[in-house]
C-alpha cells in the first residue's frame, strides 16, 4: 500500500468497529489488515484512546457545518442536527466511540458543538441555557443515529406483536392497542424526521417565551 496515513487507519478502524464491534479494533488487528507493523500505527496513534478520538473525528469529517448565514436560526439548527445524524448514522459503532472518549478532544465535533452554541445564543438564550441546549441537542443526535438499522424477521415481529397483545388490556391498554407498530418498529426516515422535529419544537417553544 502507499504511505500510511492517520485517515487510512481511522477508516479501517471504523470499518472493523461497524462490522465486528469496538472490541475487535486493536492495533495488532489494524496492523495486520493494513499490512504494516504495529509500530507504524503508533506513529499516528500512541494508544487505543487516541485511536478512538481519531475515529470520532473522521466519522464527523464528512459533515462540516456551513458558515452562519442570514436564514432564521431554526433552519440552521435543523440543518446542523440533520447533518450530524446522517454522519453518525453511517457508522453503527459511532455511539460506542463517543461513549469512550473525551469529546472535547475531537476537533470536528468541537466545530459542531460551537455552532450549536452560537445558534442557541442567536435565539436569545442565556449562556447557561445555550450550554444545556447544545448538550441535549448533541446527545439526541447520537441517540437518534443509534436507532437499530437491521430489519427483524416476520417471525420475530409476529411473536413480538402477540406478546404485547397478550398483556392485560385493562392494565396496559395502550401497549395492547399499539402492539402492531411497536413490534414492527418505525420507518427510518420517519424515525429521524420525527425525532428532529420533536427536539427542535421544544427549543422553539422555549425561545418563544423569551
Amino acid at each position: 500500500m502507499g504511505k500510511l496515513t492517520a485517515r487510512a487507519i481511522a477508516e479501517r478502524a471504523l470499518e472493523i468497529g461497524d462490522a465486528e464491534g469496538l472490541d475487535a479494533v486493536t492495533i495488532r488487528r489494524l496492523a495486520t489488515d493494513l499490512g504494516v507493523t504495529p509500530m507504524a500505527l503508533y506513529w499516528h496513534y500512541k494508544n487505543k484512546e487516541q485511536l478512538l478520538v481519531g475515529m470520532a473525528d473522521h466519522l464527523i469529517a464528512g459533515f462540516v457545518p456551513e458558515p452562519a448565514d442570514e436564514r432564521p436560526w431554526r433552519e440552521q439548527l435543523r440543518d446542523l442536527l440533520e447533518g450530524l445524524v446522517r454522519a453518525l448514522r453511517a457508522h453503527p459503532c459511532a455511539k460506542g466511540v463517543f461513549e469512550q472518549i473525551d469529546q472535547t478532544l475531537v476537533p470536528n465535533f468541537l466545530a459542531v458543538w460551537d455552532r450549536a452554541l452560537g445558534l442557541a445564543r442567536s435565539a436569545g438564550f442565556t449562556a447557561e441555557e445555550c450550554c444545556l441546549i447544545s448538550k441535549y441537542l448533541l446527545q439526541s443526535a447520537i441517540a437518534i443515529a443509534d436507532a437499530p438499522a437491521h430489519i427483524q424477521t416476520d417471525e420475530w415481529v409476529r411473536a413480538r406483536r402477540l406478546s404485547l397483545e397478550s398483556l392485560p388490556a385493562g392494565k396496559y391498554p395502550h401497549l395492547v392497542d399499539m402492539a402492531g407498530p411497536l413490534a414492527r418498529g418505525m420507518n427510518s426516515a420517519l424515525y429521524d424526521t420525527f425525532g428532529v422535529d420533536l427536539i427542535l419544537a421544544g427549543i422553539e417553544a422555549l425561545a418563544a417565551r423569551r
